[in-house]
């Protein structure tokens, strides 16, 4: 999920002291920004609870979360090995065989249909759980992974199924090794299909696979060379998806077990020995760390903070859990430079929006939303995931986001924000609660004026003050302009 298009914060990097932990003033302004970047947000209540820590115990509570094992899981997952589908579409054996052409297109378009329906109910799963979660950060590195090891849903045979127990994977991963999950990765059904990996053969190595391993998940364009991807190819050869029940199969019959010369190493290589190999490269290591800064701190990292990051990487085996905890309780993560210095993507800036009102359910409204925002969950634009940053915000992307906002803050299920309903009648005191509340106070004084003066009436006519009779109305609208405000769109 790359950001190239926001630079760099003004200011220099005191590398002496950047992964150096924080201890500087800890108050609610810093809690929720750690609540943003290690989650989507919280509410008044969350903030609070999280300032009345010290910085440490906060950051730890994102680390070591609780079990999330109990979480709902989402029902009805279309799965096509329960409805005869590989035969159906291969003309092999079973269902298709006692159909004609018609019969068979027809009950093709019919399971078109249902996985469909069925990604569209895990997308409100997954956006549902990211809302109401115990475990924030959890949530935020499925996210992560989910744009950084992409697969699209339907397209080559990925069904609803793949589609969650790869999004499964990466929860289970979500602080663990990196090394480990990127073997994983290699071996899931779902990326098999989308990269083509699951024919691949000796006799014809695919090599897409491949190459999106080491340019797009794991070492970078220039870091490897096209025999690098050749070679490695052959050495995939044989990972496939058994076609019975649709789990990771490997067929010693179409692997190549010859010798292959893969960064600058030479024997008969299986894919396991191509990403423990991958991950004994110094590139590897400086990849990640500017992927995690990217997405966490600051776009386009100093090159001595990445190579910083990736010591720490390294120094941990690629376990993620100490490498996080470094990083968000550091000087660096906490610094003026990586406040507010993130572009929200759509899901960042939707989730968030439900997290601040303390709502507990989502809508069809947020799928809606994300969809013309342009980020649909398990519909990547392509390998390469969204492009992120400033691309986010767009004319056409801010009017979604606007339009979300006001037919959020105007819903029926506003009335469960226990805060807002509480609002002082009082236009000065409901704009500094609302400023505060939803932005951290990193408002202007012109626009603190603008929400006071709404709330006051300015340029109406009939019950122009600030009163009873259009209390709810004049509190939602106030809400929307604070939130149509620029730091709402930052992380």
């Amino acid at each position: 999920m790359t950001s190239s298009a926001t630079n760099r914060p003004a200011g220099q990097l005191d590398i002496s002291t950047a992964l150096s932990p924080y201890s500087g003033p800890w108050n609610t302004r810093l809690a929720a920004h750690l609540l943003r970047r290690a989650g989507f947000g919280g509410s008044p209540d969350d903030v609070r609870r999280l300032a009345g820590m010290n910085v440490h115990d906060a950051v730890e509570s994102f680390i070591h979360f609780p079990p999330t094992a109990g979480s709902p899981a989402p029902a009805g997952i279309f799965d096509p090995y329960a409805q005869g589908i590989l035969p159906l579409q291969r003309g092999g054996r079973g269902m298709g065989m006692q159909m004609d052409d018609t019969a068979r297109r027809d009950k093709l378009k019919d399971i078109r249909r249902q996985s469909r329906q069925s990604i569209i109910a895990l997308q409100k799963w997954w956006i549902d759980r990211m809302v109401t979660t115990p475990a924030p950060l959890q949530e935020k590195m499925t996210f992560f992974f989910h744009g950084h090891f992409t697969t699209a849903a339907i397209q080559k045979g990925v069904w609803p199924s793949y589609v969650y127990n790869q999004n499964q994977l990466f929860r289970d991963h979500a602080l663990g090794n990196l090394r480990d999950l990127t073997l994983a990765v290699s071996k899931d059904p779902g990326m098999l299909l989308y990269l083509d990996n699951a024919r691949s053969a000796a006799a014809h190595p695919n090599e897409n696979y491949a190459r999106e391993l080491m340019e797009l998940f794991t070492l970078g364009h220039g870091n490897y060379t096209e025999q690098d991807i050749r070679e490695s190819a052959r050495a995939f050869t044989g990972w496939s998806v058994n076609p019975r029940d649709g789990q990771f199969l490997e067929v010693a019959r179409m692997h190549d077990n010859g010798t292959k010369q893969f960064m600058g190493r030479r024997g008969n290589f299986s894919g396991e020995d191509i990403v423990n190999i991958i991950f004994q490269q110094p590139a590897s290591a400086k990849f990640f760390a500017s992927e995690l800064l990217s997405f966490f701190v600051y776009n386009d990292p100093e090159p001595q903070l990445v190579d910083a990051v990736a010591g720490l990487l390294k120094q941990h085996d690629y376990n993620l859990a100490p490498v996080m905890s470094r990083l968000l309780m550091s000087n660096v993560f906490f610094s003026d430079r990586a406040y507010r210095a993130l572009v929200k993507s759509p899901v960042e800036f939707v989730v968030g929006s439900y997290k601040v009102f303390g709502l507990k359910e989502t809508d069809r409204s947020a799928q809606q939303a994300l969809m013309q925002m342009g980020q649909i969950l398990f519909y990547p634009p392509n390998v390469a995931g969204w492009p992120g940053g400033t691309n986010w915000l767009t004319s056409q992307m801010m009017i979604a986001r606007e339009n979300f906002a006001t037919g959020l803050v105007n819903s029926q299920m506003m009335a469960q924000s226990s805060w807002l309903t509480a609002v002082p009648m009082d236009a000065t005191k409901a704009t500094h609660q609302l400023v505060t509340y939803i932005l951290s106070d990193d408002a202007s004084p012109a626009a603190e004026t603008r929400v006071k003066n709404y709330l006051n009436g300015s340029n109406t006519s009939a019950l122009g003050m600030f009163s009873m009779e259009n209390y709810d109305e004049r509190v939602r609208g106030a809400a929307y302009l604070t939130m149509a405000m620029p730091a709402f769109q930052l992380n």
